[in-house]
């Protein structure tokens, strides 16, 4: 369901029945979609998906590190032929 800033405010606690029981909830603020509110549930089935980081830090410590040869292989420029140009 959707529901104005205002009305959120004034009916908290049925936002957060309503996502627990209903799915997830958004929030509009001036007539554009701001915010959803979810359960927890909702929440962690989302974010332990297979492949998906647990966190910003995990996410930053997936990726190759300096001293590992992958890394500087990815910054090697591929051998391209020159391009033709009119002078």
């Amino acid at each position: 369901m959707a529901w104005t800033l205002a009305t959120a405010k004034n009916q908290l606690s049925e936002v957060v029945r309503r996502a627990r029981s209903e799915g997830p909830q958004t929030i509009s603020v001036r007539g554009r979609d701001a915010v959803v509110v979810m359960s927890k549930d909702a929440y962690e089935a989302m974010t332990s998906a297979p492949g998906a980081p647990q966190d910003f830090r995990t996410l930053l410590l997936s990726f190759p590190k300096i001293d590992d040869p992958e890394f500087y292989r990815a910054l090697e420029r591929r051998p391209f032929p020159p391009r033709d140009i009119d002078i």
